[in-house]
């Protein structure tokens, strides 16, 4: 269990953070960019959801899973496998959060017509928070990937399939909230030329 008692430490007055491992690295680090990117993720998530509690009770009850998922991917990137024994076990993202998220994703797909042409990020206050969330989830994504490229940093195989799964999800349930597609706004290729 977390327990939080002081919420300033003066420890990161040096432009250092601490990692999972106990490890200090740069606040600017890759890794710490990542994870704080997830971190960002969930922020507009939960912004969207703002939009979807009273209206997408079972979109809004999906969110609410992820939002505790992506709390389990920031931790997952924070404590670096080092292959170093450590004090406990740290938490991982396993692939039944993978599958749970592609559960959601064709059940909310399957009722919405296929596209004919791309989406403006829009409709809805709840869908534009949606596509807010799909657009930083994918710059979580990017850093992951550039993370994992990285000699002697590992990213786990289903947080990268989570990550990557979320912005599929984001989009369809962006769609669902837009009256399953109804208030799509499509972009015109070349409207105002």
């Amino acid at each position: 269990m977390v327990k939080l008692n002081k919420i300033y430490t003066r420890t990161g007055d040096d432009g250092t953070t601490g990692l999972g491992s106990r490890e200090r690295r740069v606040k600017n680090d890759l890794r710490v960019a990542a994870y704080g990117t997830i971190d960002e993720t969930n922020a507009c998530v939960g912004l969207a959801r703002i939009h979807t509690g009273a209206s997408h009770h079972d979109i809004d009850a999906m969110l609410a899973a992820i939002q505790n998922d992506l709390f389990d991917l920031g931790a997952d990137l924070a404590t670096p496998d080092t292959g170093a024994p450590l004090e406990y076990e740290p938490l991982r993202i396993v692939q039944s959060q993978v599958d749970r998220l592609e559960r959601d994703i064709d059940a909310l797909n399957a009722n919405l017509d296929p596209l004919k042409s791309f989406i403006l990020p829009g409709g809805t206050p709840a869908a534009a928070g949606l596509h807010l969330a799909r657009t930083v989830s994918r710059r979580a994504e990017r850093l992951m990937v550039e993370l994992r490229a990285k000699p002697g940093e590992i990213v786990g195989d289903a947080a990268m399939r989570y990550i990557n799964r979320l912005s599929d999800f984001l989009f369809v349930a962006a769609r669902a909230v837009n009256d399953n597609g109804a208030l799509d706004v499509l972009w015109v290729p070349g409207q105002n030329r």
